[in-house]
């Protein structure tokens, strides 16, 4: 039932003032209650009732009109002249331009509207839309913003389950291609091999498979690709032997190997390429102590060994006995005759291949650490320098001191394992630790912490090797992977003045390690002089000459001087 309440209204009584007043509520009507319908009243219980929660949506296909579109143009050279005007003739035109500047009716619409056009041109010249403000300043350097990202993985044997994971002992890559080499090896502590021997040739831009695989007759070490000739391919055995791919062959196996009693007596740690005139010769190291150098057109006997051994005078011979084991050898091609090594007990000797005495030979020798060197390298652009890593810590050395580095790290708690110096940016130095960290050190930004951090696997990481072109980083680990990490443009190229900085830093460097060396050596030649004579009075005299030094009596008066005058301004 509807309520409804119908009220009428005359016509003439509209728009009149309405006059309200107040009364009582009045009833329209009521309904009584049907104490019959109570019984036909049932209580449903559960109730179920269906309910849409998802969201309806509707498809509605509609075809627009088209629009036509039409390109017209018009090509208007000059306008607005009578007919009887011949806009192509300079006189016609001339002449009613003249006649019309003398109409009276042209001379007052000139004066009426440069006012207002006047006013416009100056609006124009006051704002130009096109200005390019502040344009006298200097720009700002870009922010530069670094950052490093895993671009492939390289795995041993694929991800199958039975592959063999063997530790990656060595990376190389080819001079003029994107192409590197991977040498494997797992033994035990008797040098009993585990896994398969053969190595492995990678593309970058294929991390299925190998596109070639080298199987030599043991254990490979190292891999070396001949800077000259790209296809040959020179590499140290655990046997002690040398061995030399040519890749123009379809056989993997090697094409010359050494003979055994001409090999050095333990295995080979490392092979270098030297600066030849044929380009076809090389040398080796290993822990037996001998570097031995190689020339491929003959490899039935070593051409040069030289015995790695610190001798105190040039009239005392290297002897095997005595000599230090190899773990490193540095090559650098515009110093063909020089050459470092790093031995096992950390020290880093510099050889001369044409010295006459065992003096000359090895010239210069620096105590860099604790341990092993595990990596030896020298700076790209400052031939002078070069990195060391070892006992925790990576160090930068300079040839002009030898009983300190310039640079060095502070002590890591997780082991580095192996460094680099990027080809490309030269202050920046690439290191690799146990617990699959690499860290990127930039000596000109920071020298007390890296720069960039990139956790890249939970393996440890053993190797690390640059390409040439300084953005792309191989990483190897003791499960055979290989890392492929890109660097941002910022850490991979040089800045303009980095140059500059670099030799400036080296040099402030070199020269306080130079003071405090001459320093050292005067306390040990005091120290010396008292005990020959008076050990105790000489001992005594020298703390008295350190302790009462004239520099120090007159920092320290000064020091006060300021102190006073500072409180009395205050």
């Amino acid at each position: 039932m509807d309520i409804i309440y119908q009220y009428g209204k005359i016509r003439s009584n509209y728009g009149r003032q309405p006059m309200f007043c107040e009364f009582g509520p009045e009833l329209c009507d009521t309904i009584p209650v049907n104490v019959l319908e109570h019984k036909q009243y049932i209580l449903r219980n559960p109730v179920h009732s269906a309910v849409q929660h998802g969201p309806i949506f509707s498809q509605q296909e509609i075809n627009t009109i088209r629009a036509e579109y039409t390109t017209t143009g018009i090509n208007h050279a000059e306008g607005g002249w009578p007919k009887d005007v011949i806009v192509t003739d300079p006189e016609s035109t001339q002449r009613y331009r003249r006649k019309t500047e003398k109409d009276d009716g042209y001379i007052h619409c000139v004066m009426s509207t440069a006012p207002a056009l006047e006013g416009l041109i100056l609006q124009n010249n006051a704002i130009d839309m096109y200005q390019i403000y502040y344009n006298e300043m200097s720009r700002l350097p870009d922010v530069e913003r670094m950052s490093c990202r895993t671009v492939n993985v390289y795995r041993d044997g694929g991800d199958a389950p039975s592959a063999p994971h063997r530790p990656v002992s060595s990376i190389c890559w080819r001079p003029d291609g994107n192409i590197f080499a991977v040498t494997y090896l797992d033994m035990d502590i008797n040098r009993n091999v585990r896994a398969p021997i053969n190595a492995s040739i990678w593309d970058i831009e294929n991390a299925n498979a190998p596109i070639a695989v080298l199987t030599p007759d043991n254990a490979l070490l190292d891999l070396q690709f001949n800077p000259r000739h790209s296809d040959i391919i020179a590499g140290g055995m655990l046997s002690g032997q040398v061995a030399v791919w040519d890749r123009r062959t379809a056989s993997p196996a090697a094409s010359i190997t050494c003979p055994p009693h001409v090999a050095h007596r333990d295995y080979v740690r490392h092979v270098r390429f030297i600066n030849a005139k044929t380009g076809m010769e090389f040398f080796s190291g290993g822990p037996d102590g001998a570097c031995k150098w190689w020339d491929i057109r003959n490899m039935s006997e070593y051409t040069d060994q030289m015995i790695i051994q610190v001798c105190s005078s040039s009239n005392e011979q290297p002897t095997m006995a005595k000599a230090l084991g190899i773990s490193c050898l540095e090559f650098e091609p515009t110093i063909p005759t020089r050459f470092m090594v790093g031995t096992e007990n950390g020290i880093v000797a510099s050889g001369n291949r044409k010295g006459k005495t065992s003096t000359e030979k090895i010239p210069f020798q620096y105590e860099t650490h604790l341990g092993p060197v595990r990596t030896l390298e020298r700076n790209p652009g400052f031939l002078k320098n070069f990195l060391t890593v070892g006992d925790w810590t990576a160090r930068v050395w300079s040839e002009e001191c030898r009983e300190s580095a310039v640079i060095w790290s502070p002590p890591h708690r997780h082991k580095i394992t192996h460094g680099a110096w990027s080809p490309t940016r030269l202050s920046l130095i690439m290191l690799v630790q146990a617990n699959g960290v690499l860290a990127l050190w930039d000596i000109l930004r920071r020298q007390y912490e890296p720069v960039l951090t990139v956790q890249v696997c939970e393996e440890p990481l053993v190797q690390i090797k640059p390409h040439d072109l300084g953005s792309l980083i191989a990483c190897g680990s003791v499960k055979g992977n290989i890392y492929m990490m890109e660097v941002s443009n910022s850490l991979a190229q040089s800045a303009r003045h980095d140059k500059g900085l670099m030799t400036a830093m080296f040099e402030r460097e070199a020269k306080r390690e130079k003071i405090l060396e001459a320093r050292l050596r005067e306390i040990r030649l005091k120290l010396r002089t008292g005990e020959e004579g008076e050990p105790l009075v000489a001992v005594t005299s020298l703390l008295d000459t350190t302790i009462g030094d004239k520099d120090l009596h007159e920092a320290t008066a000064e020091y006060f001087t300021i102190a006073k005058k500072e409180i009395a301004s205050m």
